[in-house]
C-alpha cells in the first residue's frame, strides 16, 4: 500500500498532510545559527509542496531523513537520534551547591534544571525546547524526540590539588572526588566478615546495629548477615548529611565523596538548606557524566590523600549506570526483602541535631507499627541499623536514640542494665542539674540516658567526649592563636557542642516519657515549644564567666572602662544631676538613669526626696548583668582590651552572685597596690585606686541617709526581650512596695540609661496603669510617612499575636501608648522601641559585611521579640488581674500562652513582609536566645 503525502514548509514549521487524515503530523525544528562551521536548516520563505511516496512502514521516521536531505543539510543543532532517543536534557549551568548565600537566581536555575532532567510529558506543548529539538508524531504513532545534548564545558570549573598533579573538572564547581572510607578506619576489622567497616551490635539484647559506609556488595552482605541472625524486619537509617556517590569498580560500586582542597579529610556539611543530599547527589552524577564526555569517558578520583602515590586514579564513565547514588545502593536490595525499609536521617558531625531531625526520627517510629507500645508481642522486635561514614560519632548518636526507644518499648525493668559498665565520668554541669531538677522524673530520665550511652559505647562514648574536651579546655593555661582562632575558644566550642548533644538526649528522653505512651500526638518541635523554658536553660549552658578569676584586672588581662566612656549623655543631665540621661515618665513616679556613682546617687536621692517631689519610699532597680565598681569615685566595668565597647555579661541564677563577684574584684584591686590601666572618656590612663566600692555598698550607704530607699538588682540582657522571670521580679517588686506605700517611686538604671532602662520603665508603666487606672487614650493620629504601619508596630507576626490574644487590639494599643509616654522625653536619644525595629532592619541592606548584616538582623529580631513580649505581658496583666496576679507571668506563659501557640509563633519570628522568616536561624528560639556578641570574647573561666 502506498500513500501520497504533502510536505508544506513555511517559516519555522513543516506540515505533512496525509490525504486520508484530518490530524496533521507536526515537525517542530528550532532555527539556529551556524556553529562550528555547520549549516542551518534551510527554511523556505514561501510555501512549496513536495510529493513523497512511502510504503507500509508508517511508524518509521525514514521519510523525515528524505525531507531534510531535500531541503537542506542537517547541522549539529538538529540531530536525528533514531527511534530510542532519550528525553533527558542538558541541565543548565549553576553555581556550586554548597553555597548558602547564592547570588542572582542560580538556585532557581538549579531547580529548573533538576526538574527538566526528570520531566516526562506526552504533550507537545509541554516540551522544553531549550537545547532540544523534539519531533512529535501524533497520528497513531509513538512519540519520538530529537535531542541536542551539547555540553557547554566553559561553564564547568577546573582545578588541581597541587602543581604536581593534573588539572581536571571539579564537582559542584570546586570539589575533588575522594574515596570515602580507608582501610585503617575499620577499627573492628569487620569489612570482610560482615560487609561494612566497624559493624557491631550494641551490648544487651536489643536488635540494634551500627556500621560505617559499605559498598553496594558490602551492604548486600550486611543484609544477608542480619537475615541469618534472624532479623525479619530491618529499619536501615543512613545518618550522613554529606553527598555520597558510588563508582563501578570490579563488579562492585565503591563510595566516594566530594571534598574541599583545603581539607581533603573533612566531609562537607551545610551544603544547601533547600536541596537535600539526594538532590545534590543527582546533580553530582549529572556533572560527572558530562565531565566524562568531555574527557574521553574518563574522570579523575583520589584514593590516597596522604601520600598521593599514583594519584589521581582514572575511572571509566560511559553512562549514568556506572554511577549510583545513595538511594539506589540502599533501596534496591530491599525489593527482595519487603519488610526492610530505608531512611535518610542526616545528623550533624558536632552538636545536637535540629528539632526537625528529631521530628523525622519520630516519624520513622510512627510508620513502624512494630515499635508501638500496643505492638504484637509475639513478633520479634524490628532491627534498627544506623550507618555514617566510619560508624563512630553519628552512628553512635543514632544508636543511643534507638536504645532509648527500645527502653520505652520494653520497659526499664527489661533493660540489660546489669550487663552494662557505665562511664566513670560524672558530668556535673550546672545546666544538667537544673534540667533534671525541673523535668518530671528527672533523675530517671538521666539514668536511662546514661544506660543507653553505656550500651552503645563500644566505639564512642558521648559522656567521655564531654569530659575529655573539658579537660583539654582546662589544660590550656595560656591562650594562643592558630590560623587566627583562639585555641581556648576552639576547645570551649567543642566542649559546648558535646555537652549540648548529651543534654538534648536528656530532653528527647523526657519527650519520650511524655509522648510515647500517647503514640506521639505532638512532634518533638511542638513539645519543645510547649516547654520553652528548656530553651532558656540551654541558653545559659556557657557559664564560664562565673568562674573567671577576680585577678584578671590586676594581671593586666582585662581593663577597667569608665561609665563616661560607655554612656553618652544624650539628654544633657550630667551637669545638674551628675549622671547621664536622667529622666521621668510624665505624671508618674517612674524614673530612669544611667549608672550613677556615689556623688550622683546622692544628688538623685536629694532630688527625689525634696519638698517638690517628696517621695518617702524609693525603690531603685539596677538592671545591669555585668560587673560594676566605683573606684576613686568613678564608675568602672571590666572589658577586654580589644573590645572596649563589648559588654561582658555574667549569666547568673541569682543576682547575689553578681554582688559576690564584684566584692571579690574589689578586694583584689585594693590588695594589689599597683598602678592599673583604665579607659576614661579622654584616653588611657594609669591609676592607683585607694578606694573601691561595689554598687550595693553605695546603696547601703545612701540607705543610712534615706531610710525609705530600697535597692534590688534584676539583671536584664541588652536589646533582648526580658526573660519571663525578669517580668516576674519586676512585677513582684512593684506589687510588694506599692502595697506598703501607694506613692512609692521607682527608678531604673542600666549602664547608659537607654535600652534596658526604657524596657523596664514601659513594664512599670503598664503595671501602674493596671493598678491605678489607665489614662484616656487619644485617637491615633493619621501618619503620612512611608510604611507608617511598621512604625506603628503592625508587622505581620505582631498582628498574628494580636489576633490570638483576647481583646488583642486594645492590648497592643495600650502598649503603644506606654511606649509613647516613656519615650516622650527621649527624642535626643532617637530611641523608640516601636520605630527602632524597622529602622534597624532597614540598615541590613547597607551593611558593609555579612557579619554586620547578620548582627543587624539579629538586633531587629530581638527588638521585635521585645515588643511582642510587652504585648503578651499586658495581656497577662488584664487576664490575671482578677486573681491579683497570684500566678506569675512565667507560669502564665508556660501554662496558658504556650498552649495557645505563642511560642510556636516566636519560634518562626521574622519579617515575613520582606523575606522568608525561616531563612535565618535567628528566627528560632534555640538560636535567638543564645548569648550573642558583636565580637568574640576570649574565654577566661571554666565551664561549671
Amino acid at each position: 500500500m502506498e500513500m501520497e503525502m504533502e510536505l508544506l514548509l513555511t517559516g519555522e514549521k513543516m506540515r505533512i498532510h496525509p490525504p486520508t487524515s484530518s490530524s496533521p503530523i507536526t515537525f517542530i525544528a528550532s532555527e539556529r545559527g551556524t556553529e562550528g562551521g555547520g549549516h542551518s536548516l534551510l527554511l523556505l520563505s514561501s510555501p512549496c509542496v513536495i510529493h513523497l511516496h512511502y510504503s507500509i512502514w508508517w511508524d518509521s521516521l525514514c521519510w523525515i531523513h528524505t525531507c531534510l536531505r531535500v531541503f537542506g543539510p542537517v547541522t549539529g543543532s538538529v540531530q536525528i537520534m533514531g527511534t530510542s532517543a532519550s528525553a533527558t536534557s542538558q541541565a543548565a549551568p549553576f553555581a556550586p551547591t554548597h553555597r548558602s548565600d547564592h547570588q542572582g537566581n542560580s538556585m532557581a536555575e538549579r531547580r529548573r534544571s533538576l526538574q527538566s532532567v526528570n520531566s516526562r510529558n506526552s504533550k507537545a506543548k509541554s516540551i522544553i525546547t531549550n537545547k532540544v529539538a523534539p519531533v512529535v508524531i501524533t497520528n497513531n504513532c509513538r512519540e519520538e524526540f530529537q535531542i541536542h545534548d551539547k555540553i557547554q564545558s566553559a561553564n564547568y570549573s577546573k582545578g588541581r590539588i597541587s602543581d604536581l598533579l593534573p588539572e581536571h573538572y571539579l564537582v559542584l564547581g570546586e570539589f575533588f572526588m575522594v574515596q570515602d572510607v580507608y582501610n585503617r578506619a575499620d577499627v573492628l576489622n569487620t569489612t570482610k566478615s560482615h560487609g561494612a567497616p566497624n559493624f557491631r551490635k550494641v551490648k544487651g539484647n536489643y536488635p540494634l546495629f551500627g556500621m560505617g559506609q559499605p559498598s553496594l556488595s558490602g551492604f548486600k552482605q550486611v543484609l544477608q548477615r542480619l537475615q541469618i541472625d534472624g532479623c525479619e524486619e530491618v529499619i536501615f537509617i543512613c545518618v550522613r548529611e554529606e553527598p555520597v556517590v558510588f563508582f563501578r569498580s570490579d563488579g562492585d560500586f565503591i563510595p566516594y565523596t566530594p571534598r574541599g582542597r583545603e581539607n581533603l579529610h573533612e566531609n562537607l556539611h551545610d551544603l544547601d538548606r533547600e536541596l537535600n543530599a539526594e538532590q545534590i547527589e543527582l546533580t553530582i552524577r549529572k556533572e560527572l557524566c558530562d565531565f566524562a564526555k568531555l574527557s574521553e569517558n574518563m574522570f579523575f578520583v583520589y584514593n590516597d590523600i596522604e601520600h598521593f602515590k599514583d594519584e589521581p586514579k582514572q575511572i571509566h564513565i560511559l553512562s549514568e549506570e556506572d554511577i549510583h547514588v545513595t538511594e539506589e545502593v540502599y533501596k534496591r536490595p530491599l525489593f527482595s526483602q519487603p519488610l526492610h525499609r530505608y531512611y535518610r536521617l542526616p545528623l550533624p558531625m558536632e552538636g545536637a541535631p535540629l528539632e526537625e531531625t528529631f521530628d523525622a526520627f519520630v516519624n520513622i517510629l510512627r510508620e513502624t507499627p512494630n515499635l508501638f507500645l500496643m505492638r504484637d508481642s509475639s513478633k520479634p522486635l524490628p532491627a534498627l541499623l544506623f550507618s555514617c561514614q566510619v560508624g563512630v560519632g553519628r552512628t553512635n548518636l543514632g544508636l543511643i536514640l534507638g536504645a532509648l526507644v527500645f527502653n520505652h518499648l520494653q520497659g526499664a525493668s527489661k533493660s540489660p542494665r546489669q550487663e552494662i559498665q557505665k562511664s566513670e565520668h560524672k558530668l556535673d554541669f550546672q545546666v544538667i542539674q537544673l534540667l533534671i531538677s525541673r523535668l518530671p522524673k528527672g533523675q530517671q530520665v538521666l539514668d536511662e540516658v546514661d544506660d543507653a550511652v553505656a550500651m552503645c559505647s563500644e566505639m564512642h562514648n558521648i559522656k567521655d567526649a564531654v569530659y575529655e574536651n573539658k579537660l583539654k579546655l582546662e589544660g590550656i593555661a595560656e591562650d594562643y592563636q592558630i590560623q587566627g582562632s583562639s585555641t581556648k575558644g576552639y576547645f570551649l566550642q567543642r566542649t559546648l557542642q558535646s555537652l549540648e548533644r548529651y543534654v538534648y538526649l536528656l530532653v528527647f528522653n523526657a519527650y519520650l516519657h511524655d509522648q510515647y505512651p500517647q503514640a506521639f500526638p505532638q512532634s518533638f518541635s511542638q513539645w519543645l515549644c510547649m516547654n520553652a523554658w528548656i530553651y532558656r536553660l540551654l541558653a545559659s549552658m556557657d557559664s564560664s564567666e562565673l568562674s573567671a578569676p577576680a585577678s584578671l584586672i590586676t594581671d593586666g588581662i582585662r581593663v577597667l572602662v569608665s561609665s563616661e566612656f560607655l554612656a553618652t549623655d544624650l539628654l544633657s543631665t550630667a551637669k545638674d544631676m551628675k549622671v547621664a540621661n536622667f529622666r521621668r515618665v510624665s505624671k508618674m513616679a517612674l524614673y530612669g538613669t544611667a549608672q550613677p556613682n556615689s556623688e550622683a546617687l546622692a544628688v538623685v536621692m536629694s532630688y527625689l526626696t525634696d519638698q517638690r517631689r517628696g517621695h518617702s519610699s524609693i525603690v531603685w532597680l539596677n538592671l545591669q548583668e555585668e560587673l560594676v565598681l566605683e573606684a576613686n569615685g568613678q564608675m568602672f566595668t571590666p572589658r577586654e582590651p580589644g573590645s572596649l565597647e563589648q559588654p561582658i555579661p555574667v549569666c547568673v541564677q541569682h543576682p547575689q552572685q553578681l554582688q559576690e563577684m564584684e566584692l571579690a574584684l574589689k578586694q583584689d584591686i585594693l590588695s594589689c597596690e599597683k598602678w592599673l590601666e583604665v579607659i576614661t572618656e579622654q584616653d588611657k590612663q594609669m591609676r592607683k585606686f585607694k578606694s573601691c566600692h561595689t554598687v550595693e555598698e553605695l546603696f547601703v550607704h545612701q540607705k543610712s541617709i534615706h531610710p525609705g530607699l530600697s535597692y534590688q538588682r534584676i539583671p536584664l540582657s541588652d536589646c533582648c526581650a526580658p526573660k519571663e522571670e525578669v517580668f516576674d521580679h519586676l512585677l513582684e517588686a512593684m506589687k510588694s512596695n506599692l502595697a506598703e506605700d501607694p506613692n512609692c517611686a521607682f527608678i531604673f538604671n542600666c549602664h547608659n540609661g537607654k535600652d534596658r532602662t526604657t524596657a523596664a520603665m514601659v513594664i512599670a508603666t503598664l503595671t501602674l496603669w493596671h493598678i491605678n487606672g489607665f489614662p484616656e487614650c487619644e485617637e491615633d493620629e493619621i501618619v503620612s510617612v512611608p510604611d507608617a504601619k511598621y512604625t506603628k508596630g503592625e508587622f505581620e507576626v505582631v498582628m498574628q499575636v494580636v489576633r490570638l490574644l483576647p481583646d488583642g487590639h486594645r492590648v497592643k494599643r495600650e502598649v503603644d501608648v506606654a511606649l509613647d509616654v516613656v519615650s516622650e522625653t527621649m527624642t535626643p536619644m532617637h530611641y523608640h522601641l516601636r520605630e527602632i525595629i524597622i529602622s534597624t532592619y532597614r540598615q541590613i541592606r547597607m551593611a558593609k559585611s555579612e557579619a554586620d548584616a547578620h548582627w543587624l538582623r539579629l538586633r531587629s529580631l530581638q527588638y521585635l521579640e521585645r515588643y511582642i513580649y510587652l504585648i503578651l505581658f499586658n495581656c497577662y496583666l488584664h487576664l490575671e488581674k482578677k486573681d491579683s496576679w497570684r500566678r506569675s507571668f512565667s507560669q502564665w506563659m508556660y501554662q496558658v500562652a504556650a498552649k495557645a501557640g505563642v511560642y510556636a509563633i516566636l519560634n518562626h519570628l521574622g519579617f515575613s513582609e520582606f523575606e522568608n522568616a525561616d531563612d535565618s536561624p535567628m528566627a528560632r528560639l534555640r538560636f535567638r536566645w543564645l548569648p550573642h556578641s558583636v565580637q568574640s570574647i576570649p574565654t577566661r573561666g571554666q565551664l561549671i
